[in-house]
């Protein structure tokens, strides 16, 4: 293995942990909010191109779900908690207790698009909650933005900043399920984080790895 992919492997090693750690916040700020015990695990993490973040999700023309923040502070840049439509359907149906919701409904369904909204709002901050920790930077994010369109044009927003000078973003995959006894089945997403140039090698050089840029 060459010092190149030994940087990268500890980095993914450092950003999956953060994002476990991340995952753990959420699943108790869930399970608060639901009353019902959440379990979060965070299979994967990478560092990937922006046209592997395309084909990951279906490919830019494909519909998803998407609850997007700005970040602000020490290191800004864009994030993104992006899930199907067939999961953010069962996120709501099991969340508001509707087995009837449609997706189709949601513009017009204030609590659903409220429920979706706030499940993004938890997650995503959970996990700029563990990145501040971790590189003790102080980062924090703008109101939530949901939005249900082709990926292509929601991942648009945060590559307006970045796209001319970095080609590569975070993902963090996620996966959370309610207690099994409750016959709810698990749900998954991703998370996109798009650190704006110069924030993607501050992070890890708070981390004491640089990006060896």
């Amino acid at each position: 293995m060459t010092s190149q992919e030994k940087l990268k492997s500890l980095q993914l090693d450092i950003l999956k942990e953060i994002g476990n750690i991340g995952a753990g916040h959420a699943a108790t700020a869930l399970s608060k909010l639901l009353n019902t015990k959440i379990d979060m695990k965070v299979p994967n993490v990478k560092i990937m191109p922006f046209n592997e973040m395309m084909e990951l999700v279906g490919g830019a023309e494909n519909v998803v779900a998407s609850v997007y923040f700005r970040i602000e502070g020490d290191a800004p840049g864009s994030m993104y908690f992006i899930t199907s439509l067939e999961q953010a359907t069962k996120i709501i149906m099991q969340l508001t207790n509707n087995p009837e919701f449609q997706i189709e409904d949601l513009e017009n369904n204030e609590l659903a698009a409220s429920v979706l909204q706030e499940v993004g709002n938890i997650l995503i901050g959970s996990y700029l909650s563990s990145f501040s920790d971790f590189t003790s930077l102080s980062i924090y994010p703008t109101v939530p933005a949901l939005a249900i369109d082709m990926f292509g044009a929601i991942i648009s927003y945060g590559l307006i900043e970045i796209g001319q000078v970095s080609d590569e973003g975070i993902v963090i995959d996620t996966i959370f399920f309610a207690d099994e006894d409750s016959g709810n089945e698990q749900l998954s997403g991703h998370f996109f984080l798009l650190p704006d140039p110069p924030s993607f090698q501050k992070i890890f050089n708070s981390l004491g790895i640089g990006t060896n840029e």
